[in-house]
């Protein structure tokens, strides 16, 4: 109980190393009478945080957070018919610097010398590495370069422009109240369409045995980078009416995907209807509104922690 306290301290005080933590539950009264210690006692070490955290696994933080669902829905602030989905990248706690090669285990720096070499320069300066490697096209794949520490982490580009390892946090949110219902991790390269119905999956089952008056994830409702035939046409399938921001993309061709044709019109005139826009503006309202108080005011942006299950944890 002490560990979690400590967790929503941190995210209500906007700490976000487990250091920070530690040092301002020990020296604030206020924060120790919440914890439950008094003035004599010692509160927790940072280093006892992470070896709670390893000691209680993924399914025990999923636990918690279902458990806080249960409370939402007995008290009638959850209602779980309509999802808002949308997702963001965290800075991993990774330096570009030093990733190295998948194959051959090289740093960046020891790639490039070999490259020089094999090029006809026999003592290749840095102004010649840095030359070469402009002249390079897609030096930052991630089926080539790896962190050795952070093998989940990938290399993206950042809602500011800039380039880092990084992870994908996903948030499932009721659009009816604002409560988030699902927050799963992937690889940051991975595109919205891949991971929507992972997502979904994820909502379900912590929906799947709370106090509803209705059955839950009728609807779901994105922005533009979920939208596909095929996303369109999945969730057609599941029963499932989608109001995906559909993107402009001219005229298309639709011989020989006639379920996908009537899938993609049927979101077009739902996104187009009064609902559908109302719908449409309330997900840029709630669903923005957790990313902002988890990883700007929560000062989660950027991961202390390397590996997506002990993130996940974190975040959950």
């Amino acid at each position: 109980g002490v560990y979690f306290r400590m967790l929503l301290i941190g995210y209500l005080e906007g700490i976000d190393s487990e250091r920070g933590i530690a040092w301002r539950c020990a020296d604030s009264l206020g924060l120790r009478e919440f914890l439950g210690f008094t003035l004599s006692e010692a509160t927790p070490d940072h280093s006892s945080l992470s070896v709670i955290r390893r000691r209680l696994d993924l399914e025990t933080h999923g636990e918690v957070f279902r458990w806080v669902l249960k409370v939402l829905a007995v008290e009638g602030l959850l209602k779980g018919k309509t999802i808002g989905v949308d997702a963001t990248t965290l800075e991993a706690n990774a330096a570009l610097r030093s990733i190295v090669r998948r194959d051959t285990g090289d740093g960046y720096e020891e790639f490039l010398t070999k490259l020089a070499k094999a090029s006809g320069i026999e003592t290749p300066q840095r102004e010649d590495l840095a030359k070469l490697d402009r002249k390079r096209s897609k030096k930052g794949s991630n089926k080539e370069w790896v962190h050795p520490h952070d093998p989940e982490a990938r290399i993206a580009k950042m809602k500011d422009g800039r380039t880092h390892l990084a992870h994908k946090a996903e948030h499932a949110v009721d659009m009816e109240t604002g409560a988030v219902v699902a927050v799963t991790m992937h690889g940051a390269d991975m595109g919205d369409t891949q991971t929507l119905i992972s997502t979904l999956s994820q909502a379900a089952e912590n929906l799947g045995d709370l106090p509803l008056k209705a059955q839950p994830i009728q609807e779901v409702v994105t922005d533009k980078g979920y939208h596909c035939n095929e996303m369109a046409s999945t969730l057609a399938e599941l029963n499932v009416r989608s109001y995906l921001s559909e993107p402009d993309r001219g005229r298309r061709r639709w011989q020989g995907k006639e379920s996908e044709q009537q899938a993609v019109y049927a979101n077009r005139r739902r996104i187009r209807g009064e609902r559908g826009k109302r719908l449409l503006r309330r997900r840029g309202e709630l669903v923005e509104r957790p990313f902002a108080h988890c990883y700007e005011t929560g000062a989660m942006r950027r991961t202390h922690l390397r590996g997506q299950e002990n993130i996940l944890k974190r975040l959950l």
